[in-house]
């Protein structure tokens, strides 16, 4: 069995921190370089469900998109819902990494899973200067609503469900997309002359701006749901690596749904 300083070493190769922005938390959060690795567990959120979940798994080591203390912290408390977390997988010999901005700027990385997940084909990168997000293109074009369509079947269910903006008859070709928040990228998509942007997190204004600067098509899936397929990814790579050095990983990817919306409701709207 490797050791989690080997496979740490492997997923730095894979993700190097260095990468990661300035203001990001990546890297390992708990863990013993010298404990044996056995079992992964592959998450977007290290919340307490992942943290109960690797328990009854047995997992050694919990990998992660998102970090646990991204703005840092004085204390690890149980009584905090984020100490509780490191309490569990210390108590448990679980170890915690993250890899955050520095798997969504990596080839292949959170992009180019969420483009695998739609069956796009991926051209390059929507904005080179640090390889985030990606163009893409459909094998045939199709309206926006099949496109959206495409991605509320492809992608995992959440209680927000896919929204769109623009012409749902509009042609769709070629497309930008970008896992997670993405609307500070829309001059790059613009730049890019694609039909359609697929992402999270879109915001009233920049939206409407988007909407009559130009005839874009936007599609807005939920953060979690974006940014999950990267687990597969990830848990693929690991598993050839395993393969790789003889190591007999057993690599897991959980389903359990982290997005925080629970439902969703349909407004019928005020009287007027």
């Amino acid at each position: 069995m490797p050791r989690l300083s080997e496979v740490l070493a492997e997923l730095d190769a894979l993700w190097p921190p260095e990468r990661a922005e300035s203001w990001d938390a990546v890297g390992t959060v708990c863990g013993d370089p010298d404990a044996e690795i056995r079992r992964v567990l592959f998450a977007v959120d290290p919340v307490r469900e992942i943290a109960d979940e690797a328990v009854a798994l047995g997992a050694d080591l919990i990998v992660t998109h998102h970090p646990l203390y991204l703005r840092g912290t004085t204390t690890v408390a149980a009584g905090h819902f984020k100490g509780r977390v490191v309490h569990t997988l210390i108590k448990h010999d679980i170890a915690l990494h993250v890899a955050h901005t520095n798997a969504d700027t990596a080839d292949p990385g959170v992009s180019d899973a969420l483009a695998g997940a739609l069956d796009l084909r991926v051209t390059g990168p929507l904005v080179p200067e640090n390889n985030l997000g990606r163009i893409c293109e459909l094998d045939h074009p199709e309206t926006l609503a099949a496109f959206a369509a495409r991605a509320a079947k492809r992608l995992p269910a959440t209680a927000q469900g896919i929204r769109v903006a623009g012409d749902p008859d509009m042609t769709v070709r070629r497309v930008a997309v970008s896992g997670g928040s993405g609307d500070s990228l829309f001059d790059a998509v613009r730049a890019a002359g694609v039909d359609a942007f697929l992402t999270a997190d879109l915001r009233h204004h920049p939206v409407s701006e988007a909407t009559q600067r130009s005839p874009l098509g936007l599609v807005d899936a939920a953060h979690w749901a974006t940014e999950w397929p990267w687990c597969e990814l990830a848990a693929a790579q690991l598993d050839t690596l395993s393969d790789r050095h003889g190591w007999d990983l057993r690599v897991h990817v959980s389903k359990t749904v982290t997005d925080p919306w629970s439902s969703h409701h349909t407004s019928p709207g005020a009287p007027n």
